[in-house]
């Protein structure tokens, strides 16, 4: 555990190295050497944090020559994430799209007209946010939980429940991102949003829970979009 938490550190010292721009897109970043000596951990716990910041799509490795930033991320990141939940928020989605993609999955086998009715009400919030400019952070949680109560599995939205700060955090950012980009960026969002609806209306579960999936998905990669 302590490793782990090691190694959120010096991802998110890397992390903020790269969005302040001590790194530059397309440069190189120091030796492993150099930089576990700078942040003052060991090699391997240097190499999980890059491994994660590889997964998010901020650097890349090229074989030989070392590792490369391949974007940088809005400052806004650093605004709104709390200290040391950025590599938390990164795995929650990542369970998110697990746990969430089977609730989808089953809801589209279980749900009731009522289920749909709620649904269709917190889109048409959505809807509304996106015309006006809003956050609309509570009707995308809230749209999301409706999803797991109507898989009549309790146990979906228990999972939820337990994760539900950085579930807001994590939405809180990536609608504030999407709020400072065009119109279209939240139109995308909430496209993915009606996809989902429809794989669960049409009672097609496969769709319903790569719908979910792909959301989600999306939405961590969104975290780390180019400024």
């Amino acid at each position: 555990m302590k490793d782990r938490s090691l190694a959120d550190q010096a991802y998110e010292q890397v992390l903020a190295m790269i969005v302040e721009g001590d790194f530059v897109v397309g440069t190189r970043l120091p030796t492993e050497h150099d930089l576990s000596q700078r942040l003052s951990v060991s090699r391997p716990i240097l190499r999980r944090a890059l491994k994660q910041l590889r997964e998010d799509g901020v650097i890349v490795s090229r074989q030989g020559s070392g590792s490369f930033v391949q974007r940088r991320p809005e400052g806004v990141v650093l605004e709104f994430a709390p200290v040391g939940s950025i590599a938390d928020i990164q795995r929650t989605f990542e369970f998110r799209a697990a746990i969430e993609g089977e609730a989808a999955y089953i809801a589209a086998q279980r749900r009731s007209e009522s289920d749909l009715a709620k649904m269709r009400e917190i889109l048409e919030e959505l809807d509304r946010c996106i015309r006006y400019g809003e956050l609309g952070v509570d009707a995308d949680e809230a749209f999301h939980a409706v999803i797991c109560e109507a898989s009549d599995n309790k146990y979906f939205s228990a999972a939820r429940n337990s994760m539900k700060t950085n579930i807001l955090t994590g939405m809180n950012l990536t609608r504030s991102l999407s709020l400072s980009k065009t119109q279209s960026r939240l139109e995308m969002v909430q496209a993915e949003h009606y996809a989902i609806f429809d794989g669960i209306q049409a009672q097609n579960a496969d769709v319903a829970r790569q719908a979910m999936r792909d959301h989600v998905i999306n939405a961590r990669v969104r975290v780390f979009e180019d400024s």
